[in-house]
């Protein structure tokens, strides 16, 4: 996907471009790759189609995710104490993801929703 000019999130596959990134990115990430890497043990094939349907009910309002985005944090939270930073790193590599290549209202909705959710995760986990 040629992301040489800046537009605001339009379709599901601009949310699976910035997930995709975005994963990338934190399974790399000495502070959080953990997380990813061995106490989820996450296989992104499997994973992008779900995280992408929550991103696409939360955008568009079109999505079809079931799961308890609460319940998964605190099970992994269980296994590996999540701390502030780790949730900060989080939300900078979100955030940095979605404005190197989005702008506009959904991107804007985006972010206003991970923070959200951040901030009730770290919230419900200690």
């Amino acid at each position: 996907m040629d992301k040489s000019f800046i537009n605001d999130i339009k379709s599901r596959e601009d949310i699976e471009y910035i997930l995709w990134e975005f994963y990338r990115r934190a399974i790399k990430n000495h502070k959080i790759g953990v997380f990813f890497t061995e106490i989820a043990q996450i296989n992104l094939e499997d994973h992008i189609p779900h995280i992408t349907d929550f991103w696409e009910q939360q955008l568009f309002y079109t999505g079809s995710y079931k799961k308890n985005v609460l319940q998964i944090h605190q099970n992994l939270n269980s296994k590996k104490t999540m701390q502030k930073i780790d949730f900060d790193t989080w939300m900078d590599l979100f955030t940095s993801v979605i404005d190197q290549s989005f702008k506009g209202e959904k991107a804007n909705l985006m972010k206003t929703r991970a923070l959200s959710i951040a901030t009730v995760i770290q919230l419900k986990i200690n």
